[in-house]
């Protein structure tokens, strides 16, 4: 303790002598005596400034080291300075189950906790000799023949996976889960073409369509290209489904690598990988140039030409072009026409040319590719699902019940092919044997099963039937996200409009609209009775199948947003009265027409097709008592001369239960809240 007081009344004295100059001040702070030491650690110095190195002054350079190494790492990964893929690649020399890269699974083997596959090469693909089989560890225990086909069921079971993960996905896959808040632009959108097909969606959605929101409607998320779906160096992600937290499921459901080489191509592997990891970093034009210059010097070479119509499909999506993405397809075609391609390769090509084709709207070609792979995999029950919602496509019902036939005789379990069989019978008005089929394929938890049309059939049939567990049914598809609510069912949307059963004029912004019909409603009334009388057949029996009973005709003015002009010849002075309002004119998701509906009808609970449009019901010719419309839980009659206006994508039911006919005039409006970009490129239903 005394040593530390001295030091202390030293550094004082010395702090104090400094100021007068004193040498002996001046020789005491440059002595090396303890007490000086510890003077000097405690931060005394001339002229009382701090010396040494002090706990602050430590502090501020270890921060500054630590930050430069941060930046130093920054600057590395930034400036790409370090090639990490390529580093990646190098290890490929030690690949051990013959996939082409280094993985975990080439680390088991070459730790000893793996054996070798049958297919899977003994020495690294290139350091074989060129002509030389390579050797082949088989286990023991195993027969190869056991383990070949082993090895092909794993990858029927992948590619049963990914065809169907195209249904599951796009979330989805007939919902248009669209933000209003974003605008489409129309002009730089991949369209369908329809050169094959026409096909259209009705209030009920009973025909099969292709999933709409892939390239149609996307001003809520635009989605990159689909990459390749599977290659050499890339692990397929497991498909989810709602079964995913099932052990069993989990256990059926594992990563697989289907084999994309064949002997030749790992011979140029490094040059395939180069222009692979240009086309990974989003560098479309220059891997589409790599691959087409691999394509000139290895024509043979199906990996390089798949690569070339894989950056081709995705340079169609970059530019939105739908000459481009022919080009693709067309490529896809040249891979499955070159000799010595591996069975993956093949499918996945074939697959990929198919799903392209429909996106085109090219129905019938992709009818043609899946008979073709069919053809090529008869063992495969997936592709020959592919090929019923093929036959489905194109309106070919028939056929596509003979093909799930074919494969519920050999797979019975299979609840993919069960919900569309199940589809394909309620169409055909079959709607008790529709029920199990339906119901089992969604309760299987199948790829491709959980998808809101075949919870919106479900429930649709059991209603008709008199079960009461439809709406439990709506309730499971509203919280897996495929109806926006019990009561709002349709499946075309975009999301974020205002949602309720009915609505005023006001509410709607289209008053003038609404004071229009009802000022003029006599003169509508009266070319629509005009057209009655005339009895040549314009009014035409409802063909949706929403009927229970009765008889309900409508004549239709315009449709998906074009005037009919024969329609128009008949009731010239309505129509003009209407092209002024563009919001009913131009809503391409909606009608304009005359209903009529005679005594004891009655109108399946049903809903319409999207969230987009608005209904509107101006009363013409209504009995007295007899006929009411509920929408949801209310129900209101009509007026003669008065508009009642509700949204159709909630359940509504319709009775006629008077002594003569009721005319109605519906005219479709565009939802209020949706954008001016939206009502022009939100495609027609």
């Amino acid at each position: 303790m005394a040593q530390r007081k001295n030091a202390k009344s030293s550094g004082n004295s010395s702090s104090s002598g400094s100021g007068s100059g004193s040498t002996s001040a001046g020789s005491s702070g440059g002595s090396s005596s303890p007490g000086a030491r510890r003077e000097t650690k405690h931060g005394g110095h001339k002229n009382g400034r701090k010396g040494g190195l002090s706990g602050t002054s430590f502090f501020t350079w270890f921060m500054v080291i630590a930050l430069l190494g941060v930046w130093t790492s920054v600057a590395v990964v930034w400036f790409d300075l370090v090639d990490y893929e390529e580093v990646l690649g190098k290890l490929g020399i030690y690949d051990a189950d013959g996939d082409g890269d280094f993985d975990v699974d080439d680390a088991k083997v070459l730790l000893g906790l793996k054996e070798r596959s049958t297919s899977e090469p003994a020495v690294p693909p290139e350091e074989a000799e060129p002509h030389a089989e390579p050797e082949e560890l088989v286990p023991v225990e195993a027969d190869p023949q056991n383990i070949e086909d082993e090895a092909k069921e794993q990858i029927q079971s992948l590619l049963h996976e990914m065809v169907h993960a195209e249904h599951e996905t796009e979330d989805s896959y007939h919902v248009e889960e669209t933000d209003s808040s974003e605008p489409v632009v129309e002009d730089e959108r991949l369209h369908h073409d329809t050169d094959d097909v026409t096909y259209q969606v009705y209030e009920e959605q009973a025909v099969y369509e292709p999933p709409e929101n892939e390239g149609i409607e996307i001003t809520e998320v635009t989605a990159p290209p689909e990459d390749n779906p599977v290659e050499d160096s890339q692990v397929i992600v497991e498909e989810t489904n709602r079964k995913a937290d099932d052990p069993e499921q989990k256990a059926k459901v594992k990563k697989k690598k289907p084999k994309l080489l064949n002997k030749f191509d790992k011979t140029i592997k490094a040059e395939l990988d180069a222009a692979e990891k240009l086309r990974k970093r989003g560098k479309i034009e220059e891997a589409v140039n790599a691959f087409k210059e691999l394509v000139r010097k290895y024509p043979q070479s199906p990996r390089a030409r798949y690569g070339k119509a894989q950056c081709e499909d995705d340079l169609a999506e970059k530019r939105r072009s739908n000459e481009v993405l022919r080009g693709a397809i067309k490529t896809y075609q040249e891979v499955a026409s070159l000799p010595d391609v591996p069975a993956d390769l093949l499918k996945l090509s074939l697959k990929r040319r198919s799903d392209r084709q429909q996106f085109l709207g090219h129905m019938r070609g992709s009818l043609l590719t899946l008979q073709r792979l069919v053809q090529l995999f008869p063992n495969d029950t997936s592709l020959k699902n592919d090929l019923g919602v093929g036959y489905l496509l194109i309106g070919d019902n028939d056929n596509a019940k003979k093909v799930y036939e074919e494969v519920l005789s050999v797979t019975p379990n299979d609840g993919f092919a069960k919900v569309h069989y199940g589809f394909i019978l309620k169409a055909q008005n079959k709607i008790a044997e529709s029920i199990p089929y339906l119901k089992e394929g969604i309760e299987s938890g199948d790829p491709g099963t959980d998808d809101g049309r075949f919870y919106f059939h479900l429930g649709d049939a059991m209603q008709r039937v008199g079960n009461k567990e439809a709406y439990k049914w709506y309730e499971l598809g509203h919280k897996r996200g495929h109806f926006a609510s019990v009561w709002q069912r349709s499946l075309y949307n975009v999301n974020g409009l205002k949602a309720q059963p009915w609505w005023t004029p006001k509410e709607t912004g289209y008053t003038e609209l609404v004071k229009s019909l009802e000022r003029n409603w006599k003169l509508i009334r009266d070319e629509g009775l005009a057209v009655m009388d005339k009895a040549k057949g314009l009014f035409l029996p409802e063909d949706e199948n929403l009927r229970e009973k009765g008889d309900w005709s409508q004549f239709t003015l315009w449709q998906q947003g074009r005037r009919n002009e024969n329609a128009c010849k008949g009731a010239p002075k309505t129509c003009t009265l209407l092209e002024k309002f563009p919001e009913t004119t131009g809503c391409r998701r909606g009608q304009i027409k005359y209903s009529i509906m005679h005594p004891g009808t009655h109108v399946w609970p049903h809903t319409g097709p999207t969230n987009c449009r608005l209904r509107m019901h101006l009363g013409l010719v209504i009995p007295k008592e007899g006929c009411k419309i509920r929408c949801a839980n209310e129900t209101k009659t009509w007026e003669e001369g008065k508009v009642l206006i509700f949204d159709d994508s909630f359940e509504h039911e319709v009775w006629q239960d008077a002594s003569s006919f009721r005319l109605i005039f519906i005219v479709d409006v565009w939802h209020p809240e949706l954008t001016p970009q939206q009502r022009r490129s939100l495609p027609a239903i």
